[in-house]
């Protein structure tokens, strides 16, 4: 026995000694950048092997495995490494040097001078559909709710986007990548164009001031790029109704959720509020208005998908004022305005591939009449009719390189078809624009990435080529810091409207330098941003005047000799209920030095449609208690200038010269509203109403748009908003979709 239990001994400490001199460790050291990462797991493939790197990159374990096998360093930031090993009877060390794990949702986005709104996961969601509809004094548009962000100018008396220093037809609005040749509705002088298009139609936006896409071209200063809904989440119904007007709507969403259609319709008429508040404008026809519009939608076995939205707008109205002409008691202006916009698109992806086709076609019509009265009698009839029909169409193929990189390129053709009668000018103008671009997204890595594009366009008017090179970079510096550089060239053809005789004309030409510096984290977002335009063959200008008595004007292209500049800074902070419980604001400031000597111009002058300073402040709070939204907004901006400009015949040529001129008083303009939503939380409810109370300019300052001057220059009258300060209140009512979670997330 004794024997027998020596054996066994020797052979558990020969067992032992054995797996003493089997087990191998392996060390080593992970590292990014030459800097150890924490928290990789190290293991040996297809064994239990393995461990955790340290805070500084170290790693170490032993194994008993034999032969030639394969180490795996994997973390979640990082592209997973394999190493092939053969392990003997010495220990082993290496050193791994990792890869960034290239991501969509990480990499830094490429932001110099646009503001992004979407469902896109990229996205810097800064201005929503919600917000616009929540932010006071911007009646629930998206072109006022931008004039409360850094660069948009608050001018007041004529439509458009006017974005540093650029005149409001510089900037070109898209939607779903086609061209809105008439997003605005028609007017008349001194009293700006509304809105055509509901807020709730688009599911996002991006608003380029400078920068912007190769995809997009014809716009000198910035663009709106809107994306429509798809389908919408179920079937609903809505109804709205209010001193000033009355509409309804519904969405059907199929069973299956594969298609759903839809339309709106709606009236307006102004007549009622005339009679309550006290009007600056003397409307002799309250503005009305009849609109409505329906779509369609729906995914293709494939996957691919169509879009289409159609819209018709009618409106009229008429205004007297007092004449500045002598010998007449007053002036009149009526009119009446038509348009119509249809927009049809498809996506779908072929492998690698996505395409994107869309075609847009579009028709405005404006008949103004105009006249004067003395003593009651009505004489000197005019008219001023224009008409135009639009069509775009655009083709935008894509391929990922990745996840983050991609290639785009594609075509598209604008054509132009108008017509304009008033007195002695009669024209018809016509123009194709034909155009091709290319771009790329360079993802580096997460930190740094590149937008590469170049635009080429021929106009069949004006008999030329343009090629306009765009390129941005951005880089991340920390966590939340980011930085973007982006430079680019831009063309835009001649407005039609000063093309009324023969001038050898060319494209109006821009160049933009934008330099980004922005943090964001959750529920906060801060952006400083310094830019530089330079504009070169900008249309010059001289005054005809084939109706004297109206001392009605139109300006007359001369040539290209225009140029200019735009510089400045900007400032964007918002706080979303980070702060300050339940409580949403923004702050935003641009300073704009701007000069230019274009159209009627005699000299390099600040344009009259740019202020220097401009601060803005919105503020939300809801109140789940009270189911109530309060919200406030508040602008100020500095005097802009204000030009009676006069042409006269000298020498033989035009000579342009300034009768008079001066600076607007600053303006101000403090708006309030509220939302009241009574269902909040009620269950089972049918409908889901919210009542809604705005005031416009609660202060009741008296602002200045500009000026009118006679036609000898002796007298002038203020442009004046229609009312200083407008109150609002209206009930929309939704049945078959429950808001609540979206008026208490959103904070309407």
């Amino acid at each position: 026995m004794k024997t027998q239990g020596q054996n066994i001994l020797v052979l558990i400490l020969l067992i032992i000694s054995a797996m003493g001199y089997s087990q191998i460790k392996i060390s080593g050291k992970v590292s990014f950048k030459n800097k150890g990462v924490a928290e990789v797991n190290v293991t040996l493939k297809d064994t239990y092997d393995g461990t955790t790197t340290d805070a500084q990159g170290n790693f170490s374990f032993e194994t008993s495995e034999k032969g030639t096998h394969i180490i795996t360093f994997t973390h979640p930031k990082y592209e997973n490494v394999e190493k092939t090993v053969a392990i003997e009877n010495q220990d082993i060390s290496l050193n791994i040097d990792l890869k960034e794990q290239i991501s969509e949702i990480d990499a830094v986005v490429v932001s110099a001078g646009s503001i992004e709104a979407s469902d896109k996961k990229r996205a810097t969601a800064l201005l929503s559909p919600i917000d616009i509809y929540t932010t006071a004094g911007a009646d629930g548009q998206i072109s006022s709710a931008l004039t409360y962000l850094p660069g948009v100018q608050k001018v007041g008396g004529t439509e458009g986007l006017f974005v540093r220093g650029g005149t409001g037809t510089e900037s070109k609005i898209f939607m779903d990548g086609s061209l809105i040749n008439n997003y605005f509705s028609n007017s008349v002088p001194g009293i700006a164009g509304r809105d055509q298009f509901n807020t709730s139609l688009f599911k996002g936006n991006i608003f380029s001031s400078g920068g912007y896409s190769a995809l997009y071209g014809q716009a000198l200063s910035g663009a709106l790029m809107l994306e429509s809904v798809d389908l919408p989440d179920e079937t609903s119904y809505n109804f709205g109704i209010s001193p000033i007007f009355l509409n309804a709507g519904f969405q059907k969403l199929s069973d299956d959720k594969t298609y759903s259609y839809g339309a709106t319709a709606g009236y307006s008429l102004l007549s009622l509020m005339q009679k309550l508040l006290n009007f600056n404008t003397d409307f002799i026809e309250a503005p009305q208005g009849l609109n409505g519009d329906l779509n369609f939608r729906f995914k293709t076995k494939s996957g691919g998908f169509f879009k289409y939205y159609g819209m018709y707008n009618s409106n009229k109205m008429g205004v007297r004022s007092e004449s500045l002409e002598p010998g007449y008691d007053f002036s009149l202006v009526k009119l009446n305005g038509k348009n119509t916009y249809h927009n049809l698109s498809f996506r779908q992806k072929f492998g690698k591939y996505l395409l994107n086709v869309g075609g847009s076609y579009s028709y405005n019509r404006s008949d103004l009449h105009f006249s004067t009265e003395t003593n009651n009698m009505e004489a000197n009839r005019s008219q001023l009719l224009t008409d135009g029909n639009y069509l775009n169409f655009k083709a935008v193929l894509e391929r990922k390189i990745n996840r983050i990189s991609a290639v785009r390129g594609g075509f598209e053709l604008n054509n132009t078809d108008e017509n304009l009668n008033f007195e002695s000018v009669e024209k018809h103008y016509k123009d194709l624009i034909s155009s091709a671009f290319i771009e790329t997204d360079l993802g580096f890595s997460n930190a740094l990435s590149a937008k590469v594009g170049v635009r080429a366009e021929h106009s069949s008017f004006l008999g030329k080529n343009n090629i306009a090179p765009r390129f941005a970079i951005a880089y991340r510096l920390a966590k939340d810091w980011t930085t973007s550089l982006a430079y680019g060239i831009f063309y835009q053809n001649p407005e039609s409207k000063y093309i009324n005789a023969p001038a050898d004309l060319g494209f109006q030409k821009s160049q933009h330098y934008i330099f980004q510096i922005q943090r964001a984290s959750e529920g906060r977002t801060l952006r400083f941003e310094a830019f530089y335009k330079k504009y070169d063959q900008l249309i010059k200008t001289f005054n005809v005047t084939p109706d004297k008595e109206q001392n009605q004007q139109i300006q007359t292209a001369l040539n290209n000799n225009g140029y200019g500049y735009a510089k400045g800074l900007e400032f964007f902070w918002r706080d979303n209920k980070k702060t300050f419980e339940n409580i949403d604001y923004w702050i935003s400031y641009s300073y704009l030095d701007s000069k230019r000597d274009f159209l009627n111009y005699p000299v390099s002058l600040q344009p009259s449609f740019a202020a220097e300073h401009t601060l803005s402040a919105v503020a939300k709070r809801f109140i789940p208690e009270w189911k109530l939204g309060v919200n406030l907004s508040y602008t100020y901006a500095k005097g802009r200038p204000y030009y009676d400009i006069a042409s006269a015949f000298e020498n033989g040529k035009t000579v342009n010269y300034t009768r008079a001129e001066g600076r607007l008083k600053d303006y101000n303009a403090l708006n309030f509203s509220l939302n009241y939503l009574p269902n909040i939380g009620k269950k089972d409810a049918k409908a889901f109403p919210v009542f809604v109370l705005s005031i416009t300019n609660i202060l009741g300052s008296k602002n200045v748009y500009g000026y009118n001057f006679s036609a000898n220059g002796s007298r002038s009258s203020a442009i004046v908003p229609p009312v200083n300060t407008f109150v609002f209140i209206g009930a929309f009512i939704s049945f078959g979709v429950d808001k609540s979670d979206d008026a208490i997330n959103n904070n309407l």
